[in-house]
């Protein structure tokens, strides 16, 4: 049995079945499951689950049996007490799962799965994709290795992004940037993007989607318009030679998002989000795009003025990004508003700068984000400075 937490709700899942914890419990049950077969005492769950707090002894064995009755439903899983020493964590043994399973050895079984997440993945429905992700077990399926490393990416699971041994740190590597460029200077990510699509190491389609789509936001963000308006010309190209019609709904976005930095006339703007409304979201109304599509129009609103209108829309657009269950979308999303608001380029008013500060610095927040920044710098330079 593999138990996969879920922090920012207090939630732990297994052979799809998810279970609600209080906060303490929570740390108690991730503490030894990370430290499964060994035995600990009550002092020593005190000192790592309790730190600088005053709990008493009575502390751990009330919260051991809460969570005995919460985690009932796992048949597979049991807090043992070794009397005269503590507590021990025991789960079954995770093969057994394929050896009870017959479909775990269905490739065709494993083909259908994986093109329904592609499906998912497409019409932006993040939540689906992750219901799916924690029920392979009782479904009987493997998850395409694409996938087993990006349901992580779209739930904000950065401590596994950035501490499993699953997968190489290579592979994490585009997902952990997508993350860090939302809490730095616009500036310095462009340098480290630049600087990875130099030396290549991410993959083919990583370094295609940075190099197509990423940097572009960068590039306006930077004050560089006209690198991202000409780089946009570039992408168009390429999508058009190559195919990558998947490109074109969020490239529609973020080019509006573009020439709304770059000062373009109204009715050009206007022009555009035309063409987006008729052509792009009425024929492909997905999450993702209808979400993001919301906020740059939101933002045009408030250049416009339109106080009133503009904010209906950020709220519309962020609640779309909230509800798809896509968090670096989200936090993207976010980023632009909080750039618009700080660039010093357009109209403000001031309690909407402020009600959005606060909620992207909430989202952050629920995340952990900021906490990991130190961690997920050192990281992501380890990897760059190797080469």
């Amino acid at each position: 049995m593999q138990l996969e937490f879920i922090e920012i709700e207090y939630k732990v899942t297994a052979e799809g079945i998810t279970v609600e914890l209080l906060p303490k419990e929570f740390a108690l049950l991730q503490f030894l499951y990370q430290h499964r077969g060994r035995i600990f005492s009550r002092e020593q769950l005190l000192e790592h689950v309790w730190p600088l707090e005053y709990p008493v002894d009575r502390t751990v064995d009330d919260h051991i049996y809460r969570l005995r009755k919460k985690l009932a439903p796992y048949a597979g899983l049991e807090i043992k007490t070794i009397r005269g020493l503590g507590y021990s964590l025991a789960l079954q043994n995770p093969r057994s799962v394929e050896e009870t399973t017959p479909t775990m050895q269905d490739p065709e079984l494993h083909e259908t799965m994986r093109n329904v997440f592609m499906k998912f993945h497409r019409y932006g429905q993040g939540r689906s994709m992750l219901t799916l992700a924690r029920q392979k077990d009782v479904l009987g399926f493997k998850i395409d290795p694409y996938y087993s490393v990006y349901v992580h990416f779209v739930e904000g699971d950065i401590d596994w992004l950035l501490h499993t041994n699953e997968v190489s740190i290579e592979e994490r590597l585009y997902w952990l940037i997508l993350y860090y460029i939302n809490l730095v200077k616009p500036e310095h990510s462009l340098i480290l993007c630049e600087q990875l699509l130099e030396k290549k190491l991410m993959s083919a389609e990583q370094n295609r989607e940075m190099e197509l789509l990423n940097i572009i936001d960068l590039y306006a963000q930077a004050g560089e318009t006209d690198k991202a308006l000409d780089r946009l010309k570039k992408s168009y190209e390429v999508i058009k030679q190559q195919g990558y019609d998947y490109f074109i709904p969020q490239m529609a976005i973020t080019e509006m998002f573009v020439h709304l930095v770059a000062g373009t006339e109204e009715h050009e703007l206007e022009q555009m989000a035309e063409a987006i409304e008729a052509d792009i979201l009425s024929s492909s109304p997905y999450l993702r795009e209808t979400g993001s599509y919301k906020i740059v129009k939101g933002l045009w609103m408030l250049n416009c003025q339109l106080w009133n209108e503009g904010e209906k829309l950020l709220d519309e657009g962020v609640q779309v990004l909230d509800n798809s269950g896509f968090i670096p979308l989200k936090l993207l999303a976010l980023c632009r508003i909080s750039f618009y608001f700080d660039c010093g380029k357009f109209p403000v008013k001031k309690e909407l700068q402020q009600k959005y500060t606060y909620i992207y610095d909430e989202e952050l927040e629920r995340i952990g984000l900021k906490k990991k920044l130190k961690m997920l710098e050192d990281t992501i330079y380890n990897i760059l400075n190797r080469v």
